[in-house]
């Protein structure tokens, strides 16, 4: 059963509280990952609390001289993340749920991509910036806060054209589920990214995933593209929308030839019938 990467739903829903607009907290450039300027802010003023320095939100953010910023304008604040390893865990799973290639961050973290990791490890995960390219983690003494800023979903298109052999489903007691949709299609056929994005893993898989390809799009959006028989694309690779990133094949748990597809959001399976276009 494909299930391995399910990270699990959350028990309950916290209910959140209503707040008064007259009561909201004002924005701290020191949590945030993403500042939005209020009126009467400058980006020396904007680095200084956020304790980040001017360059590098420069950088992130590809600010023309003389580098000013209005009312309304939202900047990336880039921030040195870290990831510990957990037990279990491998460089796959650490690549989905940072939404960075492995291969960036082993080398932010002073690895070779093909090193081993081991639980309790800290990682160093490079910044993406607001136009999804990757930028060095400054260097900051402390760290701070994980803040993939949240999105509303891509305009997610289906990967190929193929019947639906088996559809998303929710686990249910000792049935673990089924994460994504399994798409039908001949040995060899394209498989296209469903919105635009980064690669942020491509080859083997866990098992049952065979070769696979997952696209990191914003926010905290990824889809994931597993059976595949052949890989197009590498780790790192900027994706347009209905770009090719592999063919179909029958690899992992595939028993004829299909696509297994997947939309994660925060890391969770989500019902792709719900997000993709009508076809």
């Amino acid at each position: 059963m494909i299930g391995r990467l399910g990270l699990g739903l959350a028990a309950a829903a916290l209910a959140a509280m209503p707040i008064l607009a007259k009561d909201a907290p004002k924005p701290d450039p020191k949590t945030e990952a993403m500042h939005v300027v209020q009126p009467g802010e400058t980006l020396a003023g904007i680095a200084n609390r956020a304790e980040v320095p001017r360059v590098l939100i420069i950088e992130a953010n590809r600010l023309k001289a003389p580098y000013a910023v209005k009312a309304g304008q939202k900047l990336v604040i880039p921030r040195r993340r870290s990831h510990t390893v957990k037990v279990g865990e491998s460089t796959f799973d650490i690549a989905m749920e940072e939404g960075v290639p492995w291969e960036q961050i082993a080398a932010a973290s002073g690895l070779k991509p093909s090193a081993k990791i081991k639980p309790g490890q800290k990682l160093v995960i490079p910044t993406l910036a607001g136009n999804g390219e990757l930028i060095p983690a400054p260097s900051i003494s402390t760290d701070q806060p994980k803040g993939l800023p949240d999105t509303i979903a891509p305009a997610f298109a289906w990967p190929l054209k193929g019947q639906v052999r088996r559809g998303f489903s929710m686990p249910v007691g000792a049935n673990p589920g089924h994460e994504g949709i399994d798409l039908l299609a001949d040995e060899g056929t394209a498989v296209r990214a469903s919105a635009a994005g980064k690669v942020i893993f491509a080859g083997q898989g866990p098992e049952e995933y065979g070769l696979t390809v997952i696209v990191y799009h914003s926010g905290r959006w990824t889809t994931t593209y597993s059976y595949l028989g052949k890989l197009t694309v590498k780790e790192g690779d900027k994706v347009k929308a209905g770009e090719r990133i592999g063919l179909v094949g029958q690899t992992g748990l595939a028993s004829e030839p299909q696509l297994h597809f997947e939309i994660r959001r925060n890391k969770l399976a989500i019902d792709p019938a719900r997000y993709l276009t009508r076809r």
